[in-house]
């Protein structure tokens, strides 16, 4: 253990114990929850500021992800460059990814129709009996099918599961019926608001830590339990089992210091934000909103079948708007009463 002089070691402990305090201080001292006409829990996040995005080495990443293609290591360039990020407001975001339990009574209660069903394409399902070689990502995915919807993904879910094979329309409208049935404006969160509840005061990958086996005690990603279903995949799954082959009730791991579970896997989440790959190095400082534009929308968190190179806090994914797939559900917000 090195040995500092005293006026050394007191400015390295101030600095420290000052970055500790930044890092902290939106942490709420007590959840602050609220239910909803659905369910749904929300909990309050505090307004703050944060380092967003992610500038690690490619090095660094080989390091910690050795299986991982260098051309997949130089890809994540849109996670750069880190810059702070001020939220201005609180809002309150869904404790859990919205589950299917809840997402079926919104269909109950309202006239709307998904669009995996009002299209009559479908979406997509896993089928163990699929032909790899027909499938770009050789994955036991199949689709667009009709047999295939928010009801069926192709596995079993019950009503505490993550809704799945959700569209960002489908997001939106529930948004929508969710803000006129109860007064109050719900929508889905901003890519930094995102970011930010997912951290809850942490800079590492995760917010359990740095390392990916860390993900084992709070995300349901790819690991022992989905391998043998997936041999092409093996090498990349954690050598742990997180129970799960497929999605897991939500609520089912640790949560992070603002009481959100499941921020890393179980289901990707839509944002409402437009994907720009060079957005972060002209984006506002305060309540960034995405590009004015755009062709597809990003989401955030990584699934029941991400890697978890791809479930780190900083990545960044994106879809169309009318992508419905086994991997993708979401996770609403509501903006806070002033």
């Amino acid at each position: 253990m090195p040995i500092y002089r005293t006026t050394a070691f007191s400015t390295l402990t101030l600095l420290f114990l000052l970055g500790l305090s930044q890092a902290t201080a939106a942490k709420p001292a007590k959840l602050q929850t609220l239910t909803n006409t659905l369910g749904m829990k929300l909990v309050r996040i505090p307004a703050g500021s944060f380092r967003m995005g992610s500038n690690e080495s490619v090095a660094s990443l080989q390091k910690a992800y050795p299986l991982a293609e260098r051309e997949r290591l130089e890809a994540l360039k849109d996670e750069a460059p880190v810059h702070t990020v001020r939220i201005s407001h609180a809002f309150y975001m869904g404790q859990t990814e919205v589950t299917v339990g809840q997402f079926r009574r919104f269909l109950q209660v309202s006239d709307y129709v998904p669009e995996s069903e009002a299209d009559g394409t479908g979406g997509y399902g896993y089928n163990p009996d699929y032909n790899p070689a027909k499938s770009v990502r050789g994955d036991a995915f199949e689709g667009r099918d009709p047999r295939y919807s928010w009801r069926n993904p192709g596995f079993a879910q019950d009503d505490s599961h993550p809704v799945v094979n959700i569209t960002w329309n489908d997001a939106q409208a529930l948004a929508q019926w969710l803000s006129q049935k109860e007064g109050r404006h719900y929508r889905l969160p901003t890519e930094a608001e995102w970011e930010y509840a997912a951290r809850a005061g942490t800079r590492t990958r995760y917010h359990s830590g740095d390392a990916p086996l860390s993900l084992l005690k709070v995300a349901n990603t790819f690991d022992a339990s989905a391998k043998p279903l997936w041999p092409k995949f093996a090498a990349n799954a954690l050598a742990g089992d997180d129970g799960f082959a497929f999605t897991a009730p939500v609520a089912s791991f640790k949560p992070n210091a603002f009481g959100l579970y499941d921020m890393h896997g179980n289901a990707w989440e839509w944002t409402n934000d437009w994907y720009g790959e060079d957005y972060y190095a002209h984006s506002p400082t305060t309540d960034p909103q995405g590009p004015k534009e755009g062709n597809v929308v990003v989401r955030r968190g990584g699934s029941w079948h991400t890697w978890a190179l791809y479930a780190r806090a900083s990545y960044r994914n994106w879809n169309s708007p009318q992508t419905r797939y086994t991997l993708v559900g979401m996770r609403l917000v509501m903006d806070a009463p002033n």
